[in-house]
C-alpha cells in the first residue's frame, strides 16, 4: 500500500533508458536528417543502458531477445523502449537491483518485454525526481509527497509488460496523468500488482491487464477523477481490488473511479507474498473512496467478502455506487464497515440477484433508484478470516507465456476514455487463457 513509497526511495535506480519508431541510425544517438532514430540493443549498443546514455528525445531504443542484468531510468520526452518479443526481452534485477524501468520524463513508451527480480518495482513511472535526476525522497509517514514541488509527469503509457517477483509493485504509476496500463501482466509481487496513485484529474485507463498471485492485484491511493479501471483480470491473489483515501499522499480523499466490466475471482490465494497490514479473502475494497462507481463486474469464490466499503481513518465512504454487478459464491456479498467515527452516506446498491450482505437487508435500503442518502449501520465487523502467512515474493512460481504485441499496435494513439456504459458482466473465462495453471 502507500506506505511502500516510503521503501522506495532507500535504493535508486541507475541507468538512463530512452526510444520512439522512426529512422535507423548509422550510430547511436546520430539521427539521419534530423529526425527520431532508432537504436538497436544490443546491435548498435551493447546494454539498454548505453542506448539511452546516447538516445534523443523522441528516439526509440529497440531490444533484441536476452536477459538484461541491468536498471534503467528514462529521463528524456517522448521515448519508447521496445521489446521485439515480449517473453525474451528480461530486464532482471537478481535480487541485487531496486527498480527495473524507472520513467521520470512526458510522453514515454515502455512495451512488450519483461520486467523480473528487482526488489522495488518492476516499472515505475513518476515524477518524483530530484535536482540531480533520481528519485525523490518520499513521505516519511508524517509529511504528504507534495506534487507541486515534484511535477507529474506527462503522459505515458505501459502496454504488453509482463512484471514478476518484484519486492512491491509490478506496474506503479505514481504523480503521474493522462497514461495507460494495458494488455500487462503481473504476479508475485509483495504489494500490488499495478498500482496508481496521486493524481488529480488522472485521466488514466487501466484495462486488458491480468493480476495474479500478488498480495493485491490492483489498488489505488488517491488517485481520482477519470481512472479507469476496465475489463481487467484480477485473480487468485490475497485481495483482488482496492481504492482508498491516505493521508501519506496528496489529494485526500479519492474519489470519481470507474471500475467496469472486470472479472475478480478466487482472491484468497496463500501461495502469495502477505502486505504487513493484512488482509485476505476480500474481492473488491473501498477504503474512504468517495463517488466511485462499481459496474457490471463478476465478483466470485471469496472467503471474507466480494465487496468490501469502509472506512480510511475519519474518511468516510460517500455515494458510491454499485449497479449491475454479479456476486456469486462469497461468503458475503457485500460488507459495509464504516466505523462510526467515519459512518458515511449516500452509497447505494442495485443488483438483480439476491445478495447476502453485512448488515442484512442493504439491498432493500441501498437501492439507487429511490435516490436515498441511506445511512447503514456503523461499526459492524466482517466475520474474521483467518490469514495464512504466506511467501516471499521470489517464490511465486514463473509466469505463463503473454501474448506479444502485435505489428498493428506499433504508434497506436493513446487511450481514450472507454465507453464504460456498454460494458457488459464478463465472463467466468476472461483472459483464462493468459493465467498459470492450478
Amino acid at each position: 500500500m502507500p506506505r511502500s513509497y516510503r521503501d522506495l526511495v532507500r535504493l535508486t535506480a541507475t541507468g538512463v533508458v530512452l526510444g520512439l519508431v522512426m529512422a535507423s541510425c548509422a550510430s547511436p544517438g546520430e539521427p539521419e536528417g534530423g529526425g527520431p532514430v532508432t537504436i538497436e540493443v544490443p546491435g548498435r549498443a551493447a546494454t539498454i543502458g548505453d542506448a539511452l546514455a546516447a538516445a534523443r528525445p523522441g528516439d526509440t531504443v529497440l531490444v533484441s531477445p536476452g536477459v538484461y542484468r541491468e536498471s534503467v531510468q528514462v529521463d528524456k520526452a517522448g521515448v519508447t523502449v521496445r521489446g521485439t518479443d515480449r517473453n525474451s526481452v528480461v530486464i532482471d534485477g537478481e535480487g541485487l537491483r531496486s527498480n527495473g524501468i524507472v520513467v521520470t520524463a512526458d510522453r514515454v513508451v515502455v512495451e512488450n518485454l519483461t520486467v523480473r527480480g528487482h526488489n522495488l518495482n518492476g516499472v515505475l513511472v513518476t515524477g518524483m525526481r530530484d535536482d540531480s535526476g533520481g528519485l525523490a525522497r518520499g513521505s516519511d509517514g508524517y509529511h504528504r509527497l507534495d506534487p507541486a514541488k515534484f511535477p507529474p509527469v506527462k503522459g505515458f503509457a505501459v502496454r504488453y509488460v509482463t512484471a514478476a517477483n518484484n519486492g512491491l509493485y509490478g506496474v506503479y504509476a505514481f504523480d503521474a496523468f493522462d497514461g495507460v496500463i494495458e494488455q500487462s501482466y503481473a504476479s508475485g509481487h509483495a504489494d500490488s500488482g499495478f498500482y496508481v496513485g496521486q493524481c488529480k484529474p488522472c485521466r488514466i485507463v487501466v484495462r486488458d491487464n491480468v493480476g495474479e498471485f500478488n498480495a493485491v492485484g490492483y489498488e489505488q491511493a488517491n488517485a481520482s477523477q477519470e481512472v479507469y479501471v476496465v475489463r481487467n483480470r484480477f485473480s487468485h491473489n490475497r485481495v483482488g481490488l482496492t481504492i482508498l483515501s491516505d493521508y501519506q499522499e496528496a489529494f485526500v480523499p479519492q474519489q470519481d473511479a470507474v471500475i467496469a466490466g472486470n472479472l475478480v475471482t478466487a482472491n484468497s490465494e496463500p501461495k502469495t507474498p502477505a502486505q504487513a497490514d493484512g488482509a485476505f479473502g476480500v474481492g473488491i475494497g473501498v477504503a474512504g473512496g468517495q463517488r466511485n462507481q462499481v459496474r457490471n463486474n463478476r465478483v466470485t469464490a471469496h472467503p471474507a467478502a466480494g465487496i468490501a466499503i469502509g472506512s480510511s481513518e475519519d474518511i468516510a465512504p460517500i455515494r458510491n455506487r454499485l449497479t449491475g454487478n454479479v456476486a456469486e459464491g462469497n461468503a458475503l456479498d457485500l460488507a459495509y464497515t464504516a466505523t462510526k467515527r467515519a459512518p458515511g452516506v449516500g452509497n447505494c446498491l442495485e443488483t438483480a440477484g439476491s445478495w447476502r450482505t453485512l448488515p442484512a437487508g442493504l439491498v432493500s435500503q441501498w437501492r439507487c433508484s429511490a435516490g436515498t442518502a441511506a445511512v447503514a449501520r456503523a461499526g459492524v465487523r466482517m466475520p474474521p478470516v483467518v490469514e495464512p502467512a504466506g511467501i516471499s515474493f521470489r517464490a511465486v512460481g514463473t509466469p505463463p507465456r503473454q501474448p506479444g504485441m502485435p505489428e498493428g499496435e506499433l504508434g497506436r494513439p493513446a487511450a481514450q476514455t472507454p465507453d464504460w456504459l456498454r460494458l457488459p458482466v464478463p465472463a467466468a473465462t476472461l483472459f483464462a487463457e493468459r493465467v498459470r495453471a492450478r
